[in-house]
């Protein structure tokens, strides 16, 4: 389907199948916060042609939901509160969550090296960088992605066996799929499990998420969202090395905003995870405009929509970036920006939060779409939100 087709038919639908869902029951409250999610979502839909968009809103501690567009232009499917979205490396955070929650079990710590737990490593380069290292981004100087041919973990560790660092660990941070990737699979190694079925069947239940996975399962394959290239082809994400951990997460915008309510603490979850989840957003180095936590990002707020441009703009991911650990960790902070950017062939997605002022925005689209024009979203409608704070 042509792009100006796209266009017209998500305009058609924003305008007929808008929907929303919220704890609040002020309705003026829910009004004016759909006026500016409305005013923000057409324009970037109709500049970008996506076909379809469910955003997700917290303030003041009430969730939202709002879907916009389709979900398939074949079918002319809309999007609905069960329309699930590739979030690409907003899946990291959750590879994150159960590193943390695999340390306060006592099954790992993020201070070992990688050869504690992948023996055919010891004594190379890669056997000494630390966990802390492969989720923060500062191993030395990995790829951005799992390199072409290796097509399962023996030939992964072969790789790694060889790899020799361009940076001392700890010196730069560059973003890395096989970093975190590998994070993943040392913590569902820990506790004797594979890295889906322990997100799916442990991580997901405990927050909640009833409809999140690893991989969809066939009676929710048409809830599956089709992606769409910048030329309007019809794409879905496939498997690989590494792709549960570093990108692989399929979910809603109605369970992203409950993983945020947790990361704010607005919901009661198991204790354990609670502080698995609060140990994410621990500082541990500064690079460039941003903090990097295990995997998410922050900012000190209040923060320009500038520093946001530059702390997530494309240079962050595939320029090395020098890096200086903060001694000793930052602790989880209140008055900070955080979030995450996420993106596959077809789907782009953006999560932010503030815990202090207890609001946040979950971006999901079935199209990747500039990341630039994503934060911008966010920031706008986040920007009408603190207001309404009590």
């Amino acid at each position: 389907m042509k792009p100006g087709v796209i266009s017209v038919m998500a305009s058609v639908v924003f305008a007929l199948c808008t929907t929303t869902t919220t704890s609040l029951a002020a309705n003026d409250a829910t009004g004016e916060i759909k006026a500016v999610v409305d005013s923000t979502v057409a324009p970037l839909m109709q500049k970008h042609h996506v076909p379809g968009m469910a955003i997700g809103v917290i303030a003041n501690g009430n969730t939202y939901v709002f879907d916009y567009g389709v979900a398939s232009t074949e079918t002319g499917e809309p999007v609905t509160q069960r329309t699930l979205f590739e979030v690409g490396s907003v899946s990291k955070t959750f590879t994150a969550t159960l590193a943390a929650y695999a340390q306060l079990n006592g099954k790992m710590n993020l201070s070992d090296d990688t050869q504690r737990y992948l023996p055919s490593l010891r004594g190379t380069a890669f056997g000494q960088v630390s966990l802390l290292n492969l989720g923060t981004h500062t191993p030395g100087g990995l790829p951005l992605q799992v390199p072409d041919g290796i097509h399962d973990n023996a030939q992964l560790l072969q790789y790694f066996s060889a790899w020799k660092p361009a940076f001392a660990p700890g010196t730069y941070r560059t973003y890395a799929n096989p970093g975190i990737g590998t994070l993943g699979l040392i913590a569902a190694k820990s506790m004797g499990g594979s890295y889906a079925s322990l997100v799916e069947q442990r991580i997901f239940p405990a927050l909640g998420m009833k409809d999140s996975y690893i991989h969809v399962p066939a009676a929710r394959m048409s809830d599956y969202a089709q992606g769409y290239t910048n030329a309007g082809a019809p794409i879905r994400m496939k498997g690989g090395v590494l792709a549960d951990e570093a990108y692989g997460v399929r979910t809603t915008a109605a369970d992203m905003v409950r993983f945020v309510q947790a990361n704010m603490n607005l919901i009661k979850v198991d204790d354990t995870l609670e502080r698995a989840i609060t140990a994410t957003h621990t500082g541990y180095f500064k690079a460039g405009p941003l903090t990097q936590d295990l995997i998410w990002e922050q900012y000190a707020y209040p923060v320009t929509l500038d520093t946001l441009h530059e702390g997530n703009a494309p240079s962050m991911a595939i320029t090395p970036t020098p890096a200086t650990a903060i001694e000793p960790p930052l602790a989880p902070q209140q008055d900070v920006w955080i979030n995450k950017t996420g993106s596959t062939n077809g789907f782009g997605a953006y999560v932010a939060f503030v815990p202090r002022k207890r609001i946040g925005v979950v971006l999901l689209a079935n199209k990747n779409f500039p990341i630039e024009d994503r934060v911008s979203a966010a920031y706008r409608i986040m920007s009408a939100l603190a207001p309404l704070q009590q």
